[in-house]
């Protein structure tokens, strides 16, 4: 998405300067985001407005068949995040309005809209809508030779109240009454994750959702959602939370800690990072800007002399990686 020149770099430019650094750092995987065509820049390629189409700002499909060929060249597998939780509400370039209504794709009225997102919701019950997003699941498999996946925002799929202002407790009947829960939606996750497997069985899902949704890393013969692992956005947003708060200038919160990096069902396989995307967008800041401050602006460069500040921050940064 980025580079060192004011320029949105290329799927060529990742593929030469930062993929090599990437394999050297000793990663084995690494995920895409903002591969599928979206008009608007600033929504991180979060409103697709083509599901089949590659974001052309930096490049044409061979550019990234070129990515994926070096990467899997250096022994990553390569994920993409990959959005069906919702599209854009563009009329002319998207898929909002398609055939003159507000519910060829989507649900009409009020229910066909995020509130939050102001994008369109997919109506998962209806033949063409599973048979247009299974086949985009094939489509980035077959053509692409992508590794698997990493599901946007499922937990506005799985829910009719979107997971707006909802406070998930753990009790069964948020997760197990159709009040809440989109049936359709969970019969689509369903599906998409055997047709992965069906098609590449080595291929790894992983599905973003923040409310823990049982027997979502289950398969699907036992009545799970299929998933191989699902990424619990909350660690990073508690250590953030915990710099904010006490800064670590005294003590490190170790009982607050433990009890974020345990807060999850044992029987899910989970992944937790210490930052991502979401913490640095819109105005925010990396997990590095957010503890050492100013200093990382003027006493971070080869020649200087390395500050207190710089050097505690960089050892919390490492911690903070190690714990979680």
């Amino acid at each position: 998405m980025s580079s060192e020149e004011p320029e949105v770099a290329s799927y060529r430019h990742f593929a030469d300067e930062v993929l090599p650094r990437v394999a050297r750092l000793g990663y084995n995987t690494v995920q895409l985001m903002g591969v599928q065509e979206h008009s608007l820049y600033s929504s991180f390629g979060y409103q697709v407005t083509s599901f089949f189409a590659v974001a052309h700002r930096s490049g044409t499909p061979e550019d990234l068949k070129y990515l994926i060929d070096t990467a899997h060249g250096l022994g990553l597998r390569v994920l993409l995040d990959l959005v069906h939780s919702h599209a854009s509400q563009n009329t002319k370039d998207g898929l909002n309005m398609h055939d003159g209504t507000d519910h060829c794709h989507f649900h009409s009225g009020e229910r066909g809209f995020h509130r939050l997102w102001t994008t369109r919701m997919f109506d998962y019950g209806r033949d063409e809508v599973r048979r247009f997003l299974l086949s985009n699941v094939a489509w980035w498999l077959e053509e692409y030779r992508f590794d698997g996946f990493r599901f946007d925002g499922v937990t506005a799929m799985l829910y009719h109240h979107r997971g707006v202002h909802w406070d998930f407790l753990g009790g069964t009947s948020e997760y197990f009454n159709p009040e809440y829960v989109d049936e359709d939606a969970v019969l689509y996750l369903k599906l998409a994750n055997d047709l992965t497997k069906a098609l590449v069985p080595s291929a790894t899902t992983i599905c973003e959702d923040v409310s823990a949704f049982p027997g979502s890393t289950r398969p699907t013969r036992a009545g799970g959602l299929g998933f191989d692992f699902r990424l619990g956005m909350g660690p990073a947003d508690q250590w953030f939370g915990a710099v904010e708060r006490c800064g670590f200038e005294n003590e490190l919160c170790a009982g607050e800690l433990v009890g974020m990096l345990m807060n999850r069902r044992g029987t899910d396989r989970t992944l937790s990072y210490v930052e991502s995307h979401d913490q640095a967008m819109v105005g925010g800041m990396s997990f590095a800007q957010a503890l050492m401050g100013e200093d990382i602006w003027h006493n971070m460069a080869a020649g200087t002399a390395e500050t207190p500040g710089v050097h505690r921050g960089v050892a919390l940064h490492k911690l903070a990686r190690l714990l979680t």
